[in-house]
């Protein structure tokens, strides 16, 4: 598998969003490692050149919210000059508020929603022409959560299935121009993000351990980042990351039916106040390692 990896990989340019952290970290180490060339973008300067120089020559970075459509230009502009254009786009950029609707300020509940889905947008719209030169990728980053839903995550189950049909619609459209289109789902990764929550909220860990496989499984980001880089090589339409996701997927008729509403209704109602609590006395609305509101926010 590796060795077939490596043959398909290398050379490539990956154009990486979120890739300071987490999958996007992880998977630009593995890309690299592969014989392909990284392009790491995010939010954390000296993570991300810390990261460039850790990987050696042939690879480059560039500080960009996805939010902000010059910054995101001005990125595919570097990674064109320095690695000379773009095969495969893994537009991974995410963020996850800590607190119900209820309790975030308004700004925080949009920021997620803006960075997760129209981040996600924008970076397409930043590298298209580039990727169409090369007949190439683009990966979308959505989430188990297009397929289920969960108290305290109402912004980030909107904007992730936001995700999932927007790509749906773009393969269509992208199809004539050679370039292939796929969404990956995964289920809890093991990051910086996940730990955030788990840190600031015992309800939030209590709940995944009640929740049947694969909703409540953790898996690794070195596991995470394999499948990404199987799928790019395959130019698959959809990665599941634990593969039994895609049952969940199949399941949506009747996750999202009266049915599915059932069990989470009877928790909720205790469960709802205890996480609002618990997030209230951080006094975060984001976790400690997140870029959060970015600029906007310092």
């Amino acid at each position: 598998m590796a060795t077939d990896l490596a043959g398909s990989l290398k050379d490539k340019v990956l154009f990486i969003t979120g890739a300071a952290r987490g999958i996007g970290e992880e998977t630009a180490r593995r890309a690299a490692a592969l014989g392909a060339h990284v392009a790491a973008v995010g939010m954390e300067p000296e993570r991300l050149e810390k990261l460039v120089t850790e990987l050696g020559p042939g690879h480059t970075w560039a500080e960009c919210d996805v939010t902000d459509q010059e910054s995101l230009e001005a990125a595919v502009a570097t990674t064109v000059r320095e690695l000379g254009g773009i095969d495969v786009v893994v537009a991974n950029a995410g963020i996850a508020n800590h607190g119900t609707v209820a309790t975030s300020p308004a700004d925080v509940i949009a920021r997620v929603m803006e960075v997760n889905l129209i981040g996600v947008s924008r970076t397409v719209s930043a590298t298209v022409a580039e990727v169409e030169k090369r007949r190439g990728y683009i990966l979308l980053v959505s989430s188990l959560a297009a397929f289920t839903a969960l108290p305290g995550m109402a912004a980030y189950c909107g904007a992730k299935a936001g995700v999932e049909n927007y790509g749906n619609a773009l393969r269509f459209e992208l199809a004539y121009r050679g370039i292939g289109v796929g969404t990956a789902h995964m289920g809890w990764i093991d990051t910086d993000l996940v730990r955030d929550v788990k840190a600031d909220s015992s309800t939030f860990e209590d709940t995944l351990k009640k929740l049947p496989y694969p909703l409540g499984a953790l898996t690794s980001v070195e596991d995470c980042a394999d499948a990404f880089l199987a799928g790019i090589v395959r130019r698959k339409r959809r990665i599941f990351v634990p593969k039994a996701v895609a049952l969940v997927a199949a399941a949506r008729p009747i996750t999202f039916s009266w049915l599915g509403d059932l069990p989470v209704l009877k928790q909720a109602t205790q469960m709802v106040p205890r996480l609002e609590e618990q997030f209230r006395k951080t006094g975060r609305t984001f976790g400690s390692t997140s870029a959060g509101m970015g600029k906007r926010g310092a």
